[in-house]
C-alpha cells in the first residue's frame, strides 16, 4: 500500500514540475543573463515617469530578471548607435560580473542590439528583435524622397530635444543617417555586413542560433488599435503606405528575424512597447506579457 501511495506521489509530483509556471509566479522572468533595453528611433530610456517600455522593466523586475535600460543616439546609424550599445554593455557587463546579456530591441533597436551581437557575439546571449527593421521601411524610403532636407532636419530637432528632455542630450544626433539606415537600400547593406539570424526566404524565419548567440522576433500587424491612443491616426496613415501586413511603420514580414513567435499581434509600432502610455488593443495579449513571456522562454533556454 506503501509503495502505491508512494508511486502515486511521484507521479503528481513529475507532472507537476512538467507544467510551465504561471506567469505570475516567483521568478517567472529570472534569467540567467540580464535582459538590456534598447530603443527604436526617436526613442529615449525615460522622460520624467514615462519610459520608452512603459511598465516593462518593472514587471520583469517583479519576476525576478535584472533589466537594464539603455540610451543611444535618438536618430543616427545603426552603426553609430551600435558602438554606443556595445559601449553600455560592456559597462553592464562589468557591473553585473556576468559574462553575457539578452538584448531585446524594438524598432532600430533591433538592427542596433543586431550590430553588437555581429561584432561581439561572445558577448551576447540573445537578440530579441520587437518590430525590428531588417529589412527596411517603406516609410523611411517615402521619408527620404520628400524635400531634401526638411525631414532629417526634422528629426534631429525633435531627437535632439527627446534627448535633452531625457538627460542624455550629449548623444550625436543624425536625421538622414538614420533614415538612410531604416531605407530598403540602406538595409540591404547593413545586411550584407551583419546577416545573423536573418530569414533566406521572404517571409520565413531565419537561424535561431548563430555564433553561440540566440535570436528572437515578434511583431504587431495592426495600425489601429485604439480609438483612445492619439499615435493611432498617425500610424494608419503611414500603414496605408506600406501595401501589406504591418504595425503602421514596418512590414510584418520584414520584422522577421530568427525565431519568429509572432507577426501578427493586434498591435501597432507603438502598442508593441506599451505606448501611449499604456493605451493599447484591450482585446489582445498586454505586449508587458509578452516581454514576460519571451524573458521565461530565455529562462528555459538557460539564458
Amino acid at each position: 500500500m506503501k509503495n502505491r501511495f508512494w508511486k502515486c506521489a511521484s507521479v503528481v509530483l513529475a507532472a507537476a514540475l512538467a507544467v510551465p509556471a504561471p506567469s505570475w509566479a516567483l521568478g517567472y522572468t529570472q534569467t540567467k543573463y540580464p535582459i538590456v533595453l534598447v530603443h527604436g528611433l526617436l526613442g529615449f530610456d525615460n522622460i520624467g515617469p514615462v519610459e520608452y517600455f512603459y511598465g516593462i522593466p518593472s514587471s520583469l523586475r517583479s519576476g525576478g530578471a535584472t533589466v537594464y535600460t539603455t540610451s543611444v543616439s535618438a536618430a543616427n546609424s545603426t552603426e553609430v548607435r551600435g558602438e554606443q550599445l556595445l559601449l553600455q554593455v560592456k559597462q553592464i557587463i562589468a557591473a553585473t560580473r556576468l559574462e553575457k546579456v539578452n538584448l531585446i530591441g524594438h524598432s532600430h533597436g533591433g538592427p542596433t542590439s543586431r550590430y553588437v551581437a555581429s561584432v561581439r557575439p561572445d558577448l551576447i546571449a540573445s537578440v530579441s528583435s520587437v518590430a525590428g527593421v531588417n529589412k527596411g521601411s517603406k516609410v523611411a524610403d517615402i521619408a527620404l524622397g520628400l524635400v531634401p532636407g526638411v525631414t532629417s532636419t526634422l528629426a534631429n530637432a525633435v531627437a535632439s530635444l527627446l534627448s535633452f528632455l531625457s538627460g542624455s542630450g550629449g548623444l550625436p544626433q543624425n536625421g538622414r543617417a538614420a533614415l538612410t539606415s531604416l531605407s530598403t537600400a540602406g538595409t540591404a547593406a547593413f545586411n550584407a555586413r551583419h546577416p545573423a539570424g536573418l530569414p533566406t526566404t521572404a517571409c520565413g524565419e531565419g537561424a535561431y542560433v548563430v555564433n553561440g548567440v540566440h535570436y528572437f522576433s515578434w511583431s504587431g500587424g495592426k495600425s489601429w488599435t485604439n480609438a483612445l491612443d492619439a499615435l493611432d491616426p498617425i500610424f494608419l496613415l503611414t500603414g496605408a503606405a506600406i501595401g501589406e501586413k504591418n504595425d503602421g511603420l514596418v512590414a510584418s514580414c520584414k520584422s522577421h528575424l530568427g525565431r519568429t513567435i509572432r507577426d501578427d499581434y493586434g498591435m501597432n509600432h507603438a502598442d508593441e512597447v506599451n505606448q501611449l502610455i499604456g493605451i493599447v488593443n484591450l482585446f489582445e495579449t498586454s505586449p508587458v506579457t509578452v516581454f514576460r513571456q519571451q524573458a521565461n522562454r530565455l529562462q528555459a533556454l538557460g539564458l
